[in-house]
């Protein structure tokens, strides 16, 4: 398979820096009315119904069992665990902080790759990045700090970083498994994810089902950019990443889009950002740079 050229790669990468930086907002507007697992569910469930009816009628053939199987194991990890862990922790913690507890995958896909897939060891100067984005991660967190002057919230913090596990674990495994057409598999993705997210919600959201009634028009518009921008558009070019690019450079999206997050949750809704955070946030911002610039050059083979 001939290697993708470099402007593809950082198009996609573009695209998922910004779309997926501004989808913290787009939930956060969307759990005003809904519970974050039920919006969560609605999102992918529609999503993934849409997409693959789309695909049937472009004249794509049904997958394989053995392809439903990887497409549907892989969204149970991204957009099932992962994206739902992020929406619940949106409940208690602004937009750009739980965009930066998330700037922890990059150092999870780099040792799941490094102890169970590749077996390569990251470059020195990605490595550098990821202590440096860790560094970072640890101004943020200030962990020796009493609890009445933490920023961040103890449980809904470890309930991103299982989150971000389970996402590095897919998007690090996806590559190995016999998948569909890529926006085949982005379908049967959100569908598995969504169909995670409903059962979760049903377990733990009691009644939640009757937020739909009360939905306004900015929760409409909030699921409608989730569904067909954060979805659509930024979960695809994701897809296209994880088989394309190699662990460390898909991972660095982690790094930006707090930043994003931050930006949108300062203007639009009013979230407060401390020299604490912006600090952290210029720090992790600098390892992304160092992990771009260390990256393989050699993609990921399928």
């Amino acid at each position: 398979m001939s290697s993708p050229s470099q402007f593809k790669i950082f198009a996609n990468l573009a695209i998922v820096y910004v779309v997926w930086g501004s989808t913290f907002l787009a939930v956060r507007y969307a759990i005003d009315v809904l519970p974050p697992l039920l919006a969560s569910a609605i999102r992918f469930l529609l999503g993934g119904t849409i997409l693959f009816t789309f695909t049937l009628l472009r004249g794509y053939g049904i997958p394989n069992f053995k392809q439903w199987r990887s497409a549907a194991w892989v969204g149970l990890l991204l957009s099932g665990i992962g994206n739902s862990a992020v929406a619940y922790a949106l409940k208690f913690m602004p937009t750009g902080l739980v965009a930066l507890l998330v700037a922890t995958l990059p150092v999870w896909m780099v040792v799941l790759d490094y102890l169970f897939f590749s077996k390569q060891k990251p470059s020195i100067l990605t490595s550098f990045g990821l202590v440096v984005g860790l560094f970072g991660m640890y101004i943020l967190l200030n962990p020796t700090a009493s609890l009445n002057r933490q920023e961040v919230v103890f449980w809904p913090a470890c309930l991103v970083f299982l989150g971000s596990i389970a996402w590095a674990w897919g998007s690090i495994q996806s590559p190995y498994l016999s998948m569909p057409s890529q926006i085949q598999s982005t379908a049967i993705q959100m569908l598995a994810g969504g169909a995670f997210a409903l059962t979760a919600s049903l377990l733990v959201e009691p009644n939640g089902t009757a937020s739909i009634a009360k939905m306004t028009s900015q929760t409409y518009c909030a699921m409608a950019y989730l569904i067909f921008v954060g979805s659509f558009v930024g979960y695809s070019a994701y897809v296209w990443l994880i088989n394309h690019a190699t662990p460390s450079l898909t991972a660095t999206y982690a790094y930006v889009n707090p930043v994003v997050a931050m930006l949108l949750g300062w203007l639009l809704l009013n979230e407060t950002l401390s020299s604490r955070t912006l600090m952290a946030s210029a720090i992790i911002l600098g390892g992304v740079v160092l992990i771009t610039l260390g990256r393989r050059k050699k993609a990921v083979k399928i």
